[in-house]
């Protein structure tokens, strides 16, 4: 997927997690394989050329495909699949299969786990007894800075998404104009319990703007949003306080 994956995982038998962690690495792998649209092989490029039906793809095919169609409906377009008029579930990819490979691990009997994504994080469990996990939010205007810091103390599951121009330029794209998303935000740092919804999120709202990505975040449960414009403002969702520590 063109990123660095990392694996933070604590307890359970050492055989069993061993082995899942295999199983969540070629998980990894084969979700890009399917998924890529830099693979001309690939069966989401081949389903973009209308040479594979989705019913002769791979089930991961049609689960993805779904989530995407809820996703749009939820952020009522501001999330896409298509890609100046191509298929391209990419937005949704790597959070599901970070997420899944996570739940993977925890599956197998591991009390704690913390998997990164290219900046993505889910995490479930504790990393040991009376400690949270705590993800660290990058500040888009001071290179090695932190805007924040995520605690995950109180929730068993918990998800730190963002979405923004600093590190990858103008990839959001605006799917009314098929063209780079035109935004007052440099980033847009979603909190949710899982990672699948929360990429999504922070990608819609970063593409819609600080103003009304910040009202849409707000109207959305269980999520909250932390939002950083060129000017250096910083706009948080009411309940995003709770997550700081």
């Amino acid at each position: 997927m063109g990123t660095v994956f990392s694996f933070d995982v604590r307890g359970g038998e050492p055989a069993a997690v061993r082995a899942a962690l295999d199983e969540a690495v070629a998980g990894l792998r084969r979700a890009d394989e399917v998924f890529s649209t830099y693979r001309e092989d690939s069966q989401v490029s081949r389903l973009a050329r209308d040479e594979l039906a989705v019913e002769a793809c791979a089930p991961e095919v049609a689960e993805v495909l779904g989530l995407a169609a809820e996703a749009e409906r939820v952020s009522e377009g501001w999330f896409s699949t298509r890609y100046r008029g191509r298929l391209d579930p990419t937005g949704i990819v790597k959070g599901w299969a970070v997420e899944r490979a996570a739940r993977r691990l925890a599956a197998a009997g591991a009390t704690g786990v913390s998997l990164n994504g290219g900046g993505d994080v889910q995490v479930l469990g504790t990393p040991g007894s009376g400690r949270p996990w705590r993800v660290g939010v990058s500040d888009p205007l001071r290179p090695g800075g932190l805007a924040a810091v995520v605690s995950a103390a109180g929730a068993t599951e918990l998800a730190v998404a963002t979405s923004g121009s600093a590190e990858r330029g103008a990839h959001v794209v605006d799917p009314r104009t098929g063209r780079s998303a035109v935004t007052d935000l440099l980033s847009v740092t979603v909190v949710a319990p899982r990672l699948t919804w929360a990429d999504c999120w922070a990608t819609a709202a970063f593409a819609m703007g600080s103003r009304e990505g910040l009202r849409w975040l707000e109207s959305l449960p269980g999520v909250e949003g932390l939002l950083i414009t060129a000017g250096d403002e910083v706009r948080c969702t009411g309940g995003l306080a709770a997550w700081l520590g």
